[in-house]
């Protein structure tokens, strides 16, 4: 198959064109500027999505099309208008192009946020009624249904924070924290939230394109099962091969000093719950390749020094 990938250097698209190449799929990546990619990636360059981009170009000689570019969740400072431009209307136009020049599926990288805002009072499904609290998600929301009015067989994925080698925001954020060598006062969040390894993400891009039954249907994304800040501290605790060192503060102390801070949405983020199970995508047929605990363990290993004294050494 002949797949275009946009935003295919971004932290998602990187390593998931290298993997549709290794399945043997013919990737053309689409870059706003110019990156190395292995032998056999052909590379094309784009302009700006908040402005008139070639489409019908891009698209010539392929048969599938996944769509990661647009602008990313970063949080308050960006108008509305540039998520609406780049996020939904460049869908929008994407997909029509895509309908004219009979591509065989369209999988369209949506986001959580579309589905919900920061947290929510129960775990979320696709049947439940889309409810965005922010411009990012509302344009994804809107580029969803830009994607099915198109006429162009579509599969839409909504992930949940996805976590990987070179992952910015939040989790960036509380890993640091992990790797210092003092305690954390998280050992009384139990909330629950529902992550996403990059590599179950690739797996659910390529069960997409291949399978028939990922045709017109809406996916939420996750890994299978979620897990609380304090059990996310332990896991990459345990990976670095040190103790939790968790001391439990009261939930209501830190939603108090967050308050006052003016800070309750980053609260909301910390200690709310959003879980997003991968039920419809598994009935469907997609299997994770990992879990949470293997994937931020693997992830952790891989960022930390070896041990002192542990360092390989070479047989005399």
């Amino acid at each position: 198959m002949k797949v275009l990938v946009t935003g295919a250097s971004g932290f998602i698209g990187r390593p998931l064109t290298a993997a549709l190449a290794d399945a043997g799929h013919q990737v053309r990546a689409a870059v706003r500027r110019a990156r190395a990619f292995p032998d056999g990636i052909e590379v094309a360059q784009i302009g700006d999505l908040a402005g008139d981009v070639d489409w019908p170009v891009l698209l010539a000689g392929m048969d599938a099309v996944v769509h990661l570019a647009g602008i990313a969740h970063v949080g308050t400072g960006v108008p509305e208008s540039t998520y609406e431009r780049v996020n939904h209307l460049s869908t929008a136009a994407l997909a029509r192009a895509a309908a004219t020049a009979a591509i065989k599926r369209f999988v369209f990288v949506s986001s959580i946020r579309a589905q919900s805002g920061t947290h929510a009072d129960h775990p979320l499904s696709e049947s439940d009624p889309p409810q965005p609290t922010e411009a990012y998600g509302r344009s994804k929301l809107a580029a969803e249904a830009a994607v099915r009015a198109s006429g162009v067989p579509y599969t839409i994925l909504r992930p949940v924070l996805v976590y990987g080698r070179g992952a910015k925001g939040n989790l960036a954020s509380l890993l640091r924290l992990v790797r210092m060598p003092v305690p954390l006062p998280f050992g009384g969040l139990a909330n629950k939230r529902s992550l996403l390894g990059v590599d179950n993400l690739i797996a659910a891009v390529r069960f997409s394109l291949e399978t028939e039954r990922a045709a017109n249907e809406t996916f939420m994304v996750s890994d299978p099962n979620s897990v609380s800040v304090a059990e996310i501290v332990a896991i990459c605790r345990a990976a670095m091969g040190r103790q939790p060192n968790l001391l439990s503060v009261p939930p209501s102390l830190f939603a108090g000093l967050f308050a006052l801070a003016g800070q309750q949405e980053r609260w909301n983020r910390l200690a709310g719950s959003l879980e997003a199970p991968p039920e419809k995508l598994m009935v469907a047929g997609w299997r994770p390749v990992t879990d949470t605990t293997a994937g931020l363990t693997a992830l952790l290993q891989a960022a930390s020094p070896p041990k002192s004294g542990t360092a390989s050494r070479s047989t005399p």
